[in-house]
């Protein structure tokens, strides 16, 4: 019986297809010689703070990446296209994808990045929108950074597990990025500024608010302009959001201090204990009476 091969530790050095023009970065090197069939490889990734010189320009490269821009501008040319590269842009290319990225010496770049390789690469990439060398932006612009900085410290750890759980955390930031998708026109239109702020006055209120009428008075919008601004930026309907906030808050309530379902469901703006508890539980899956079962009995705990 064949021992398992130790873990393959981290390249030593940076690899030639990194940029000298970086004032300091954080990177990590897990196999840069991926084996062939692999469903899906993290090569490498980390955070760079670009210098004000920084310019990088490729005809090709060997891996597929995801670059992330957590601060400063700089502009981006793919396949032949300039893009305006700010906060909360994120672009991808890969083998036979010309491309040039320059930092603004005003405001350099610090961005992210992760470089993989595998038959399932592809699919990734389709599945948040960036096949093709894509340039996108997500919202809000630092939704990333904690992704990627749990990717990085993954890995720089030592260990057998560590490959896999990159390329775990790499399928995070695709489904990360599937869900955070700026609308297609910007964040700068009057129909995106309308809808954050409906959505932030349901997010302060959400225990006043009764109806979605009551939502779209006091948002100082019609009621169809209100669900159509939720269709068009969101997965949900703003009633259905309203009731998500309500029910999420009543569960900590059932859950922390075991109060009442009635009192609960008066917290809530529930006049009937019997409709808050069907909503209840078709919001969370179990009625109210059984999600509080699932307290755990704090009275036989020592203080």
């Amino acid at each position: 019986m064949k021992a398992s091969p130790p873990p393959a530790r981290p390249a030593s050095g940076p690899p030639a297809f990194f940029s000298p023009d970086v004032a300091a970065a954080r990177r990590f090197y897990l196999d840069l010689k991926p084996a062939r069939d692999r469903r899906l490889m993290v090569i490498s990734g980390g955070l760079e703070h670009c210098t004000a010189g920084y310019a990088i320009r490729r005809e090709s490269f060997p891996f597929h990446s995801i670059e992330y821009v957590a601060r400063g501008s700089g502009r981006l040319k793919l396949r032949g296209r300039t893009h305006a590269l700010s906060p909360g842009i994120v672009f991808t290319y890969g083998p036979g994808v010309p491309h040039e990225i320059i930092s603004d010496p005003a405001t350099p770049l610090v961005k992210y990045f992760v470089d993989f390789s595998g038959r399932d690469s592809s699919r990734l990439l389709k599945s948040c929108r960036l096949q093709s060398a894509r340039v996108i932006e997500v919202f809000p612009p630092q939704i990333l950074v904690p992704l990627f900085d749990e990717l990085i410290r993954s890995g720089l750890r030592f260990g057998r597990q560590n490959a896999a759980l990159c390329a775990k955390l790499l399928e995070c930031v695709a489904l990360k990025i599937a869900g955070a998708n700026a609308p297609a026109g910007g964040l700068e239109t009057p129909a995106f500024t309308t809808y954050q702020q409906c959505r932030r006055h349901i997010e302060q209120h959400f225990l006043d608010l009764r109806t979605l009428e009551q939502v779209a008075r006091e948002c100082h919008i019609d009621k169809a302009y209100l669900c159509r601004l939720f269709r068009r930026y969101d997965h949900e309907s703003p009633y259905q959001y309203l009731l998500r906030l309500k029910m999420n808050y009543a569960a900590e309530r059932l859950q922390q201090t075991g109060a009442p379902v009635k009192q609960v469901a008066e917290a809530t703006g529930f006049a009937d204990a019997f409709h808050f508890s069907r909503v209840f539980r078709k919001t969370l899956g179990l009625a109210p009476k059984d999600f509080k079962r699932l307290r755990p009995d704090i009275s036989h705990i020592p203080p």
